[in-house]
């Protein structure tokens, strides 16, 4: 309830996008004291029987080849650098996917680019993958790396002492905007650009076609063009990390169900670790929201309890297509009903995004806490 005060009567007073850069700059700073925090019990009624036997855990699984502490993953598009990702995980995430990154730094679109729904607690943006370019985000990844490594071998000395856990990471990788999407080549190489870079420091990679605001990029998730991208990424990655990266895709809730197929075809013929599904979508239906208001906002990705319908539709093709591939299903999880329906039909893994800026600093552990093992 403090952080819904908060969030009503401070937080939509500012600037969306600020917004977004003081409270994650809070979450850094507050890392230590979060990491300490333990769920309230019956803060989800939903979630309340598991958090009576075990209040404020959760329990670990395995997808990917990995393992993973719980189900619930935080998407890309919040940590875009990698700045945060431990901060992150103190909050109760299983796994941090950052991102998404591209070869080049780029500015993204002009502000303001992100916006508030709250009579739909959903959010629109228009970003345009601004962020620090692969090569300095894997500086970034390799002095954390080195941070882990000098923590365990101060520790390996220890009587009892453990190497430090370290967060699942995924990198979630995308296309520069100057690249143009009908230069094969061009997008090939690009892509390999942040692989080479990334891979390295990544439990799992993310090949994004599905961005709605990079002109062009959605074209990338036709079968023909897709296939030999993935290729390429993978052998790239492999080849960088010396090591087998789980590779997954992720794609926009605005395809047909046809090419949701298409692509489930294409995954397993590829050998494709995971799907994520889904993105943002360039729908405006079922909102409550004045028309007028949206129209006046633009264009833009939605994101909020109104794509879950549809990201469960796509999550249960997928699953009756396929029913051994990893599946992480992220769009319109708010709370652990919401989550717990994705994992019933077949979702290996959640993620979320606006139900965690909307539902405050406890929301990853509580939701966590309530999801079955």
């Amino acid at each position: 309830m403090t952080y819904d005060a908060l969030f009503d009567r401070v937080f939509t007073r500012i600037d969306p996008e600020r917004a977004h850069e003081l409270g994650f700059r809070a979450i850094r700073l507050g890392a230590p004291l979060t990491r300490h925090w333990s769920t309230p019990r019956g803060a989800d009624q939903a979630g309340a029987d598991d958090q009576q036997r075990r209040p404020g855990r959760s329990t670990p699984v395995t997808a990917m080849g990995l393992e993973f502490p719980n189900r619930l993953g935080l998407a890309a598009g919040f940590d875009k650098n990698a700045v945060g990702i431990d901060a992150l995980a103190a909050l109760g995430f299983g796994f941090v996917e950052v991102g998404t990154v591209t070869a080049q730094p780029q500015p993204g679109n002009p502000r303001p680019r992100l916006f508030r729904l709250t009579q739909d607690r959903a959010i629109v943006n228009r970003m345009g993958f601004n962020n620090d370019g692969a090569e300095a985000v894997a500086e970034r990844l390799a002095r954390r790396a080195a941070r882990f490594d000098r923590r365990d071998r101060r520790l390996a000395g220890r009587i009892g002492q453990r190497p430090t856990r370290r967060p699942v990471l995924g990198i979630n990788i995308g296309k520069t905007k100057a690249v143009p999407e009908d230069d094969e080549q061009a997008v090939l190489g690009d892509y390999a650009f942040s692989a080479r870079l990334l891979a390295p420091y990544a439990d799992y990679l993310v090949v994004n076609v599905s961005s709605p605001n990079t002109p062009g990029l959605r074209s990338l998730q036709a079968v023909d063009r897709l296939g030999p991208l993935l290729d390429e990424v993978r052998r790239v990655a492999d080849e960088a990390a010396g090591r087998d990266v789980p590779l997954c895709v992720k794609i926009a809730p605005d395809l047909a169900d046809d090419d949701v197929i298409a692509v489930a075809e294409l995954a397993r013929s590829h050998d494709l670790d995971g799907i994520i599904a889904t993105n943002t979508t360039t729908s405006r239906d079922g909102l409550r929201t004045d028309p007028a208001e949206l129209s006046a906002l633009g264009a833009g990705g939605l994101s909020g309890p109104a794509l879950g319908k549809r990201s469960l539709e796509v999550l249960r093709i997928l699953r009756a297509h396929d029913p051994r591939i990893a599946i992480i299903s992220v769009g319109g999880i708010t709370t652990v009903d919401d989550a717990r329906a994705r994992i019933h039909a077949g979702a290996d893994l959640v993620q979320a995004y606006t139900g965690f800026v909307y539902g405050g600093p406890r929301w990853p552990r509580r939701i966590a806490a309530g999801l079955p093992g």
